[in-house]
């Protein structure tokens, strides 16, 4: 498409993405000088719709960017009021004491948001002063300077053929230049994925590892209904087959988030991971929660677990990562956004200094150090080597060394350094014929439910004559390498049912991407064994629409 001439426009910063993360960069510049032009760019079809809400929120974040945040009306209405944390068997439960569990681990002061709501709100507090935010452009380019330096994105673009030519209703989209470039995409973006590639920004970090989050909203009896009750499992159904674990968070409205992570090294390419959270909920501690209540909301979304070890250098010439752009999640605590709202901060100062000395396209300068050695690389450090120990030891390694680990931590010191991670989740995978299949039980509809029915629920829509936004850098390799090595593992790691086999007779086995089913969580990208699956942005305002709850 190079011979494409596209309009551009000139703005101090761009930012890429309308999360906690880009949206407090955006209002921290405006803080600091009402004068920059800032633009934010979010693939949504609004702000929040691609956020996966339900969430407990650590305010430090939101402290430090809006004090007043409660008396300008922030959508953080539910403070936690109880704790608690259980080992799940199949039929029974061990609770966990909380005095044994690391001070960081108290959820006292935190809040049960709607992390979609929260952006929401934050975006409202970025136009009051003057932030110019536009969804449903999705960024589908990085454009470059005359010196290699990121110089901006192409935003807008609509209207290709499925074979990526231009159709009959073309728009060739525009270009955004800016000062500097901050791209806030969340887990593994497509342009951060460039970047870092580009720049070896990762050259001197570990591997970065991950986990897929799904999540239901539910309605329940209020009579069951706890609010600002938070609950985490671990144990059952994963076992031995994978690192993960649950949380129930009870918000208002008689509402509750149920969600279940499994991490992706697992190496059995039979695990199933929709199915694990399916059959979590037929434990009789959820299933007597949710009994009587109905399910109003799906989705799922990739979560960075590699922690400090593995954030690559945050600054590349012309711009910077933010939040999970970079890895910035807590995985004890289940928690990134406070992290994320940090790094919007510290990109912001950063940026500001630089421009104000009229420099641009450059490294911004500060901002690696910021993190790494302010309150985000504080958090992550303490608890660096609990993910690690669960990968290569297992859930008890986890929860005795890991445990020890944070407390000392605490203190100030470590008991074993810094643990590295070893293999890429998809080289984690081993060869199916290593492995037993596993036998997961059929969805009752009532409690748990189809991949399909429950994708309906995410109320995604994907523009079907546009080109796939899942490429395969080889079509043969799914039917000539996947399926015979590894029993086909992107039929069940993809919690949408985007990937399939079929099978006619009479005829070669066929591999189908249902991209119209896409939530967006980016599974496919991490875990595919043979490296052949590119997630690249679709039109701008396709893909899941969260309600607004």
């Amino acid at each position: 498409m190079a011979e494409i001439e596209r309009e551009a426009m000139e703005y101090d910063v761009v930012i890429v993405g309308a999360g906690p993360a880009g949206l407090s960069a955006a209002i921290r510049l405006k803080q600091l000088d009402a004068d920059l032009n800032v633009v934010v760019l979010e693939k949504g079809s609004e702000v929040g719709a691609h956020i996966l809400s339900g969430a407990v929120l650590d305010p430090v974040g939101l402290n430090k960017l809006i004090p007043e945040w409660k008396a300008k009306g922030a959508p953080l209405n539910v403070p936690v009021k109880e704790d608690n944390f259980y080992m799940l068997g199949e039929a029974g439960k061990l609770r966990i004491p909380n005095f044994v569990m690391p001070p960081l681990m108290n959820n006292h002061g935190n809040y049960i948001v709607s992390m979609g709501n929260v952006c929401r709100w934050m975006a409202e507090q970025a136009e009051e002063m003057g932030v110019e935010i536009f969804p449903g452009m999705s960024c589908s380019e990085l454009v470059y300077g005359d010196n290699g330096e990121v110089k901006g994105v192409v935003a807008g673009e609509f209207g290709k053929n499925a074979d990526g030519t231009p159709g009959p209703s073309y728009e060739p989209g525009m270009e955004l230049h800016g000062k500097y470039v901050f791209l806030g995409e969340g887990v593994r973006g497509s342009l951060s994925k460039q970047v870092i590639a580009k720049y070896e920004l990762d050259a001197k970090s570990d591997v970065q590892k991950y986990g897929l989050g799904m999540k239901e909203i539910w309605e329940i009896d209020p009579e069951k209904h706890k609010e600002g009750t938070v609950t985490h499992t671990m144990g059952w159904p994963l076992g031995g087959n994978a690192g993960g674990g649950s949380f129930i968070y009870h918000l208002e409205n008689n509402q509750v988030y149920v969600g279940f992570v499994v991490h992706l090294n697992y190496k059995n390419p039979h695990v199933f991971p929709y199915m694990e959270f399916q059959r979590f909920k037929h434990h009789p501690m959820v299933a007597e929660l949710l009994k009587g209540g109905k399910r109003v909301a799906y989705g799922a979304r990739a979560i960075s677990e590699g922690g400090f070890q593995s954030m690559p250098q945050l600054e590349f010439p012309g711009g910077a990562l933010l939040g999970c752009s970079a890895g910035m999640v807590n995985v004890p605590r289940i928690k990134g956004n406070h992290n994320a709202m940090l790094s919007g901060i510290a990109a912001a100062e950063a940026a500001v200094e630089a421009i104000k000395a009229g420099r641009s396209g450059d490294l911004v300068g500060g901002y690696d150090k910021a993190v790494r050695k302010g309150e985000i690389g504080e958090d992550l450090k303490k608890v660096r080597n609990v993910k690690p120990l669960w990968s290569k030891y297992g859930l008890v390694a986890s929860l005795g060394i890991g445990g020890m680990d944070m407390w000392t931590n605490t203190l100030g010191f470590s008991i074993i350094g810094t643990m590295g991670h070893g293999k890429n989740d998809a080289d984690a995978t081993e060869d199916a014929s290593k492995h037993k299949k596993i036998d997961y039980p059929k969805p009752d509809g009532t409690l748990s439910f189809d991949r399909l029915t429950n994708v309906s629920f995410s109320f995604t829509n994907h523009e079907e004559s546009q080109p796939a936004h899942l490429q395969l850098a080889d079509p043969s390799i799914p039917v000539d390498v996947n399926l015979p090595k590894y029993a086909g593992p992107s039929a069940r790691y993809c919690p949408a049912g985007v990937y399939e086999f079929v099978e006619e007779e009479g005829k070669d086995t066929r591999f189908v991407i249902n991209f119209q089913n896409c939530v967006h969580c980016k599974t496919c990208d991490i875990k595919d064994p043979s490296q052949n699956i590119t997630w690249a942005v679709p039109q701008g305002g396709d893909g899941p629409n969260y309600p607004n709850m």
